[in-house]
Formats: C-alpha cells, sequence, structure tokens
C-alpha cells in the first residue's frame, strides 16, 4: 500500500497483493503446487526446518511443501493482519481449526493447562472445551467472574464478542484487565475487522470462522488468528506439525472475499437494523437480541456498530421455533451466516445441541443472519411464516423442548 493511513475500504482491496505487480499479473494468483522444487539439500533443508518450527521460508530456500507454507495462503494473511491492525495471521483449514490450535499452542508452550471460558460461546468451541479431548481443564464463567476464574495455571482466556447465539457484548478490554497477564482470544467472527479489532484493545489473538463473513458467499470454508508474530511463530508450528493449513483455493477465495467485506458488512448491517427495529414489535416475537441497546456504550466504543446478526425469542416457544424456520421462503434454513444470502437456524438444536444443558440457549430462539436481500422481503417473508405460528395449545414447553434436542448431552 503506498499511503500511510489508508481507510479500510482501501485496505480492503489492496491488502496482501504487494507482489503483484512484480509477477506481473492483475488478479490474485493461485499457487496449488503442493510440493516445490528445492534448490539443493543444504537451502532446502534450512527452509524446512524454519517453517517446521513456525519460521517462514529462508531466502532462495523454497517453500518445500505446502503443509509448511503457500504463497496464496500466506498473502491472506497478510491482508487480514493489516485489516485486524496486527503484526500476523495464520489461516486454517477452518475456524475449529483454529479455535483448536490456539489452545494447543497456548497450553503446549506455557506448560499450564487450564483454560477460562467466557459463556455464552459458539457450540462448537464450548464442545471443544468441554469434552475433555485436548487435556485442558476448563472453567466457565461470565464476563464479570473472569478475574477470580484465573489461576497460576491458566493458559488463556476465549471470549466471543458478540457472542453466539444471544450477541451479548463482552467488554474486550476489561477481560484483557481482569486477565491481567494470561493471553485473552477473542472470537471475532460476528463483527469481523470492520466493526472491530480486539488486538488494539490487548486481546492477544483475534479468530474468524472465515467462513462466514470473509468468505461471504457460503462457498469456502476457513478459519484465522490475527496476532503478533511471537504468537504467530507457535501456531504456525502447530499447523505445520497437525497438518491444519488452508487449502491455497480457499485462501484464494477469502483474500478476494476481503475487497467487498466492508462493503457487505455495512450494507448486510443496514438492512439488520431495520429488521430488528421491525422485529421489536411484532405479535409473535417476545425479544429481540441485537447489539446496540446495552448499556455501556459498548457499540460506538469497541464495536462500529451492531453488525448484522439477530436472534429472537418466540412467544410460541420450540414449536413456534421449528415452524418459522421450516416456513420461510427467502431466508434458507441453514447453519452458517455472514453470507450475501439471508440463514435462519435454531441454535438448541443445531450449532449448540452439544453444549451442557444448564448453558444451551432457550428452545425458542432462532438465529437470524440477514443478508443482501431487500429488507422489506425478508421481513414480508417472516411476517408471513410468523403469522400462522401453531396454536398455543400444541406449543412445547420449555423443557420438553430442551430434553428432545439433546439428551445425550443432558
Amino acid at each position: 500500500m503506498p499511503l500511510a493511513n489508508p481507510h479500510l475500504d482501501s485496505l480492503a482491496v489492496h491488502a496482501g497483493r504487494d507482489d503483484l505487480e512484480m509477477l506481473g499479473v492483475h488478479a490474485l494468483p493461485l499457487d496449488l503446487s503442493s510440493t516445490n522444487p528445492l534448490p539443493d539439500i543444504e537451502r532446502g533443508g534450512e527452509s524446512y526446518e524454519a517453517m517446521a518450527t513456525g519460521g517462514h521460508p529462508v531466502p532462495d530456500g523454497g517453500f518445500v511443501y505446502q503443509r509448511l507454507w503457500n504463497p496464496t495462503v500466506a498473502r491472506f494473511e497478510t491482508a487480514l493482519a493489516q485489516l485486524e491492525q496486527a503484526q500476523a495471521s495464520v489461516a486454517y483449514a477452518s475456524g475449529m481449526a483454529a479455535m483448536t490450535a490456539a489452545i494447543i499452542a497456548s497450553t503446549s508452550f506455557s506448560g499450564k493447562r487450564h483454560v477460562v471460558a467466557v459463556r455464552p460461546l459458539y457450540g462448537g468451541t464450548d464442545h471443544l472445551l468441554a469434552s475433555g479431548l485436548l487435556g485442558v481443564e476448563v472453567t466457565f464463567c461470565a464476563e464479570h467472574e473472569v478475574a477470580v476464574s484465573v489461576r497460576p495455571d491458566t493458559a488463556l482466556v476465549v471470549l466471543e464478542t458478540p457472542a453466539n447465539p444471544t450477541l451479548d457484548l463482552v467488554d474486550i478490554a476489561a477481560v484483557v484487565a481482569a486477565a491481567d497477564d494470561v493471553p485473552v482470544l477473542v472470537d471475532n467472527t460476528f463483527a469481523t475487522p470492520v466493526l472491530q479489532n480486539p488486538i488494539t484493545l490487548g486481546a492477544a489473538m483475534s479468530l474468524h470462522s472465515a467462513t462466514k463473513y470473509i468468505g461471504g458467499h457460503g462457498d469456502v470454508v476457513g478459519g484465522v488468528i490475527a496476532c503478533d508474530e511471537e504468537t504467530a511463530a507457535r501456531l504456525r508450528q502447530v499447523r505445520a506439525v497437525t497438518g491444519g493449513l488452508l487449502h491455497p483455493l480457499g485462501a484464494y477465495l477469502l483474500h478476494r472475499g476481503l475487497a467487498t467485506l466492508p462493503t457487505r458488512m455495512r450494507a448486510q448491517q443496514a438492512g439488520a437494523v431495520e429488521i430488528a427495529a421491525w422485529l421489536r414489535s411484532h405479535r409473535e416475537v417476545e425479544h429481540v437480541y441485537f447489539p446496540g441497546e446495552d448499556d455501556r456504550g459498548l457499540v460506538g466504543k469497541q464495536m462500529h456498530g451492531p453488525g448484522a446478526m439477530i436472534t429472537i425469542a418466540l412467544r410460541g416457544g420450540y414449536e413456534a421455533a421449528a415452524h418459522l424456520t421450516s416456513s420461510v421462503q427467502l431466508f434458507t434454513h441453514a447453519v452458517s451466516l455472514g453470507g450475501v444470502d439471508s440463514l435462519i437456524q435454531h441454535p438448541a438444536g443445531l450449532t449448540h445441541r452439544p453444549v451442557a444443558a444448564h448453558a444451551k440457549p432457550s428452545a425458542n430462539l432462532v438465529r437470524l443472519s440477514i443478508g443482501l436481500e431487500s429488507p422489506e422481503d425478508l421481513m414480508a417473508d417472516l411476517d408471513s411464516a410468523l403469522s400462522v405460528a401453531p396454536a398455543p395449545a400444541a406449543r412445547a414447553t420449555e423443557s420438553e423442548a430442551r430434553a428432545d434436542l439433546s439428551p445425550e448431552f443432558a
């Protein structure tokens, strides 16, 4: 980038493309090589060792093997780091691969095995931590309990804001202060670098399920963590050993998605603001969860806007939620979020199904990811589906719905 302080919109278009002119190309190159020619044994071996231990390829040593390094992936990492105002970023095959690597790196390099996790979290993250698969001990807590939950053997504090699915806002700077010298990882998927930059607030890592807004079109799966270079080296080493590298085609699509991310995010947010206001007065809606009504002013201070996710609690309970998700026409009933098309899903029955019963979202909650369709059309779709909701007598109770959703995790 030739400008000293480019606007986010300019940065999103040009970041990570500094070598394109030298290569004599205009569009992003895509390098699919699984292996690379070696200059000689010595230089190739030096490059291999450098990358396998979390570093960069040595000059004239080659990239050796895709599991260790790929130029298409590296360009995307450079671009994402610039948008997040971080020194570096490390990309993975999925958001969960990124989260797993962050936990492994934090515990293995520190020799500590305890993690503090602020609920609510994405169901996959919650399940990963609670399952014990990574050999860590976890204390789940609320934001105000972080300070008393941190122990001498705590390696990491994990939080998500806005949180999935209730869109609770967590004060990142306050948690960083409460965690003291323990690194804090923020899942920044819902906000994106357009609306929130956790690194500037003191977080050690800002994680994205890049599948969502960064990709934006529902056709690529990936994850990425923005951080400082020391943390990035540890994350790259875990990635090299475990084989979690993002595929080059995925990196190409995600890098391309960054160019339109600010424009998409603002347009989807504008639609969500309009739809959330309309939903608040709908007779079938008990409550609307949407950032911006908090009493701490975090939207405007920590976030640059409320985002484009809405969660609603329905008066008719689980049966009304099931009816709504199966009756909409313009919304697609599917998990995931952040794409150009609007999605609807039931968190307790799907993404948060493996979460412990006491922490599971309410059975009457439905999550909406607002896309780029006309807000008027989306509201008409929701209104039509809500207007023929099942009669109260047929609706399941909260306890019955919770029991039906995931008995194996009760």
